[in-house]
């Protein structure tokens, strides 16, 4: 049998366990597929060796004075909010008709609608913490459409699935680098927006201090506010209590000095985020590259 079909075959073999799941989830009520999903994800960040060791890596360099019984918690918490936002994600279309379920407050909000009315592209930073593609849905619906950046994915069935499903979100969507990054700031400067997860290892990145860590971090999104005279927001996804609702937090807008200094405040305002809900950040990140 050639290569490229062996391959094809594995690749269809992987994508087969979140076919069924996802398939399954589409015929449930939209709080027990969350139910259904939360439980999933603690069983497999709980069971799963690397993906624990790498959440309980990261809780101990952050957190050292956590108990075990207490990092054991938050690494249960992280895979359940991981498994439910990754599912909202993966069923975007479902999930875009649920916006009663989001609630929003911050001056950033203002400043995005004054960027808006004035024909103003603008950059939201946020980073993979609570239910973060829930300030597209939620610009989209205030008639500020934001664009995302994705990186492709190796198996093309979940690329496929991938790429359809965010693109409920909002557009545009582009790939990670190359062509895609000219695409973007072609957008920004007809006064579209775009919205950056900026929360992971960068190789091409600046050591700035993550969670009092020293932490690759990319600086293009500073760049380009500086660049083309851009609002630089930071914005968070708060997941409720109850699983379901979703708080968004706009922030202050960054104040416009120079790339290293905006980036350190958006890693300081990340991390104050990650500090108070440290159980809605995607540890499962390699952030600090110490693998």
């Amino acid at each position: 049998m050639p290569q490229y079909k062996k391959s094809h075959i594995y690749r269809a073999v992987e994508f087969a366990p979140i076919w069924v799941v996802l398939a399954i989830g589409r015929i449930l009520p939209f709080w027990l597929r969350g139910k259904m999903f939360g439980l999933l994800g603690e069983l497999i960040v709980m069971y799963l060796p690397k993906a624990k060791k790498r959440v309980h890596r990261g809780l101990i360099t952050v957190f050292p004075g956590l108990s075990k019984k207490e990092i054991n918690s938050i690494t249960k918490k992280v895979g359940c909010n991981t498994a439910l936002t990754l599912s909202e994600l993966l069923m975007n279309d479902d999930y875009k008709k649920r916006k009663k379920l989001i609630s929003a407050d911050g001056e950033g909000f203002e400043t995005l609608k004054e960027a808006k009315s004035n024909g103003q592209g603008a950059i939201i930073v946020s980073a993979h913490f609570g239910q973060w593609e829930a300030i597209r849905h939620h610009l989209a619906e205030n008639n500020m459409e934001t664009g995302a950046v994705y990186r492709k994915n190796n198996n093309p069935f979940y690329e496929r699935l991938f790429l359809k499903s965010i693109k409920y979100g909002g557009l545009p969507i582009i790939a990670r680098g190359g062509k895609g990054n000219i695409n973007m700031i072609r957008h920004l400067k007809k006064g579209g927006f775009f919205a950056l997860l900026v929360d992971q290892d960068s190789h091409s990145g600046k050591q700035i201090k993550f969670l009092g860590q020293d932490a690759r971090t990319t600086t293009a999104p500073a760049e380009m506010a500086l660049r083309y005279d851009l609002p630089l927001v930071p914005v968070f996804a708060v997941r409720q209590a109850n699983g379901q609702n979703i708080k968004l937090e706009y922030e202050e807008a960054i104040i416009h000095t120079d790339a290293i200094t905006m980036t350190n405040e958006i890693n300081d305002r990340i991390s104050a985020r990650i500090q108070k809900n440290p159980e809605q950040w995607y540890w499962l990140h390699n952030r600090w590259n110490k693998e």
